[in-house]
């Protein structure tokens, strides 16, 4: 569930550039998840090889997550589109 900032913000964002940079935004939120979910995470690495730190990562999801709910609200809410 989106609080009133994120709608107002998405509202917004969907006023100034329309509907479709929603949908790609959407989409490119979706690909970003899919990647961290593709990552091997099980798989054990000394902290010395670490890429990226797992919280980093598990942060990142966390906020992904967090603004694809917002997106999707804001999508299926008919009066976000002046229906």
């Amino acid at each position: 569930m989106s609080t009133p900032d994120e709608r107002s913000f998405l509202r917004d964002a969907e006023s100034m550039y329309g509907h479709e940079p929603l949908s790609e935004l959407h989409h490119e939120v979706e690909a970003d998840l899919g990647m961290i979910a593709a990552s091997d995470a099980e798989r054990v690495v000394p902290v010395s090889e670490w890429l990226v730190d797992p919280m980093e990562v598990e942060r990142d999801e966390v906020a992904l997550r967090s603004l694809l709910g917002a997106v999707e609200a804001l999508e299926g809410d008919p009066d976000a589109h002046g229906e």
